[in-house]
């Protein structure tokens, strides 16, 4: 079996594990059909109410489960990074953009703040976008960031197409966001594009 064929099985399993009943047997059925007619998790949770409750299986008490799927996922990551709470490494700092972000059908643009121990100060959504791109102002930016008194700043975006690689448009605004916040002597960390199940960090590219 390969590595997409473990994945479907396994998500159909988790979805199955989701919308079973005590009293029904019918509930891996409904995941597979499910599976079948989207091909995607992520392809399900974006479509209409109507063509869930199409398929064979699915009421209106299995589809608020499934819709309640990505608030929960949001919910438990938001809790990973509280207010307060030191950023222990990378990794836990895309977990919870991933769970904030990747669902969007639209694009938005988010600053973490930090103090100088890198512990959260705020996380915010400061520019909303189409699906196409979204306008982004340093001195709003820099401006957030001197009200929480931050010391660092992580950015995040999300590319609603669900790739995430960097535009050139993405690199410019970064290095506009650099020096905008040099200017005030606080360190841009990094800025974290986020796809459809994968973040890439422009930082790691050797692009901050």
């Amino acid at each position: 079996m390969d590595d997409t064929s473990h994945r479907d099985s396994t998500d159909i399993e988790l979805l199955a594990a989701l919308i079973s009943t005590s009293s029904s047997a019918s509930g891996r059925e409904a995941a597979t059909l499910l599976m079948l007619r989207f091909g995607s998790l992520r392809s399900m949770l974006h479509a209409p109410d109507a063509d869930v409750l199409a398929c064979k299986g699915i009421g209106k008490t299995r589809l608020a489960a499934i819709k309640a799927l990505p608030e929960l996922a949001r919910r438990y990551f938001a809790e990973s990074l509280p207010v307060g709470e030191t950023i222990r490494s990378p990794a836990d700092t895309e977990s919870f953009l991933k769970a904030r972000m990747q669902h969007l059908d639209h694009e938005v643009f988010c600053c973490l703040y930090l103090d100088n121990r890198h512990r959260v100060l705020r996380f915010d959504e400061l520019f909303r976008g189409t699906i196409d791109g979204t306008s982004v102002y340093p001195r709003e930016v820099v401006k957030e960031a001197l009200a929480v008194n931050a010391a660092a700043v992580i950015l995040a975006h999300n590319h609603p197409s669900g790739v995430a690689e960097p535009s050139q448009a993405d690199e410019r605004i970064t290095r506009r966001l650099k020096s905008a916040l040099d200017l005030v002597d606080i360190r841009l960390l990094d800025h974290l594009i986020i796809g459809d199940g994968a973040a890439t960090s422009l930082a790691s590219r050797g692009l901050i």
